[in-house]
């Protein structure tokens, strides 16, 4: 009798299309198909047959791109990536570890800072500025909006229940503050600059392809203050979509002596937001196009923070009302 031939599929070790999938055969019987008493190996063998999908823990990379899969009934297949694409690095799925003590702390900053914000915010006079060219509303979307670090406080009052997606880093600090907006109606994309990047961007991505607006704080999440990073610009030469930036300045505020001078509003006090004109980037940009947009996505930052300091002390006059938000 001729011996049963199944046939596996084995995946690769970086994510490729699936045209270079490699259909193996894998004898089904055999020698070291039975263990000690005899018996079958078929049902243990199916637990190991999903971790030849990453479901399990017997399937691994290891050096010179060869990944051995563990299919059914104990048989190694050694799989040679066919592609000459780099493995990107997965980080760790669900909500971060941390110690007792860091638990203890985050849920204490969580509520601390949100009950602050939702007490404070109704109390702040808000007046909304625009450039010639800028966004219409403030719920306008999808565009891609920029920032710095600094006004994060009063900008999470101000655009609370947009459904604003936010790239958040993964630091500790990262962590509760994604949290925080959370309860603002924020929805936090982790990555940042420095780790995670290409994962966040695409989530980013995907968010504007469902019609959302993202936003930036560009100059966190450890500096430098107040310089641009080539992240908007990327998602806007990919998607399309404008790139927007704002600022608020607060005339009453207490000031942290961090690396990004965060501004902390007094009850009562005044707020000038000001949104700069919308900065398309065409498809086909080139790298020199992409430097020149960076340049000019700096320029607005600056701009609007500049007109907003220079200005807020005039909230509530006849030039900057008040706003409804």
């Amino acid at each position: 009798m001729r011996p049963l031939q199944r046939t596996i599929v084995t995946r690769p070790t970086s994510r490729v299309s699936s045209d270079s999938l490699t259909v193996l055969p894998c004898a089904t019987r055999g020698a070291g198909t039975r263990d000690y008493k005899g018996k079958s190996r078929l049902s243990r063998d199916r637990r190991g047959e999903s971790s030849a999908w990453g479901g399990g823990n017997s399937s691994g990379a290891i050096g010179g791109g060869v990944a051995w899969v563990c299919c059914r009934y104990n048989c190694f297949v050694a799989e040679t990536v066919t592609r000459d694409v780099p493995t990107p690095t997965q980080p760790a799925e669900g909500i971060r570890r941390f110690t007792v003590r860091q638990r203890i702390a985050l849920r204490i900053i969580i509520w601390a800072g949100y009950w602050f914000i939702r007490l404070i915010g109704p109390t702040l006079r808000v007046s909304i500025s625009r450039e010639e060219g800028a966004q219409e509303t403030l719920g306008q979307r999808p565009l891609i909006g920029s920032f710095w670090h600094s006004c994060l406080i009063p900008a999470t009052y101000i655009c609370r229940d947009l459904g604003v997606r936010v790239m958040s880093s993964n630091s500790y600090d990262g962590e509760y503050m994604g949290r925080i907006i959370h309860k603002f109606g924020f929805v936090a994309v982790k990555g940042s600059s420095s780790r995670n990047a290409v994962r966040a961007l695409l989530g980013l991505r995907r968010a504007l392809d469902e019609g959302w607006t993202v936003a930036f704080t560009l100059d966190g999440p450890r500096g430098p203050r107040h310089k641009v990073k080539p992240g908007p610009v990327a998602l806007a030469r990919s998607s399309g979509v404008p790139m927007t930036t704002l600022y608020a300045a607060v005339d009453k505020a207490w000031v942290l002596n961090t690396w990004d001078r965060l501004i902390i509003p007094a009850p009562f006090s005044c707020v000038l937001v000001r949104f700069g004109k919308l900065i398309p980037v065409p498809a086909n940009a080139t790298e020199e196009d992409v430097e020149r947009y960076s340049a000019e996505l700096q320029d607005s930052l600056d701009r609007v923070c500049r007109f907003a300091e220079e200005n807020v002390g005039k909230v509530g006059t006849e030039e900057f009302p008040i706003s409804k938000i």
